[in-house]
């Protein structure tokens, strides 16, 4: 029951939402991109956007239903966590954390040992969670009790009171994800807030759904942006001093 919460649940179709952020990223990408690695690549949706690029890309996650299922696709996948990188030193020229750095155990060391495999001038592509986003995604703990759903102003609470409600997830800041890259070998290329694709309200009400995605990809390119869903993050390796 808690490994939903805890480890968050991939994307297991494409829609309008992933196609929006993956090309999001392709203009950022490194001029040698390959071979990509997605961490928490969940049922591998992301590599097969990138295979269909015609790019090498290899996932891992700690999910074993979720590498089977990659693995049944045909897709390069190993069982491994994100502190503990089974690969050498820059092995790839990039690498996508796609809203899975808010629930590893030490965001920190996953950040470094994503840093550790990719090759100087490799780029790292973030998505997490906005702390200035309305709404917590991830649902509350109300003691031992889950709650599931979008529950509102929860991120607005004092630091300890919202640790307590979401013990399974994180929330940034942009000061604390610039505090989480500080010292470490990588410059900040580019940092958005960016809004959801709404895909659950355009299965139902598509007009509806048309209406709200105008609004909010306009509100991007104000100062409305802060209270984005989720900040896009582009990080590049830079040579070791």
């Amino acid at each position: 029951m808690r490994a939903a919460p805890e480890r968050g649940r991939p994307s297991f179709v494409w829609r309008f939402g992933q196609e929006r952020r993956f090309q999001m990223l392709v203009p950022f990408l490194p001029a040698n991109p390959e071979p990509v690695l997605d961490i928490g690549c969940g049922v591998g949706v992301y590599m097969q956007r990138f295979r269909e690029e015609a790019l090498r890309a290899f996932g891992i996650d700690v999910e074993m239903s979720h590498l089977r299922a990659a693995a049944r696709d045909g897709l390069p996948v190993a069982c491994a966590l994100a502190e503990q990188l089974p690969f050498p030193d820059a092995t790839f020229g990039t690498v996508l954390l796609h809203e899975v750095l808010e629930h590893f155990t030490c965001d920190r060391l996953a950040l470094q040992e994503a840093l550790r495999v990719t090759r100087p001038g490799g780029r790292l592509f973030i998505f997490v969670p906005n702390r200035l986003y309305p709404f917590e995604t991830h649902g509350i703990y109300l003691g031992r009790r889950y709650v599931f759903g979008n529950i509102p102003f929860v991120p607005y609470l004092p630091a300890p009171l919202r640790r307590r409600l979401c013990p399974h997830v994180r929330s940034y800041t942009g000061a604390s994800l610039r505090r989480l890259c500080q010292g470490l070998c990588c410059r900040i290329v580019h940092h958005v807030r960016i809004y959801p694709g709404y895909d659950k309200i355009w299965r139902r009400w598509p007009r509806v759904a048309g209406a709200v995605r105008s609004l909010a990809y306009l509100a991007e390119r104000t100062p409305l942006q802060l209270f984005g869903l989720s900040h896009f993050l582009v990080l590049e390796r830079l040579a070791a001093p």
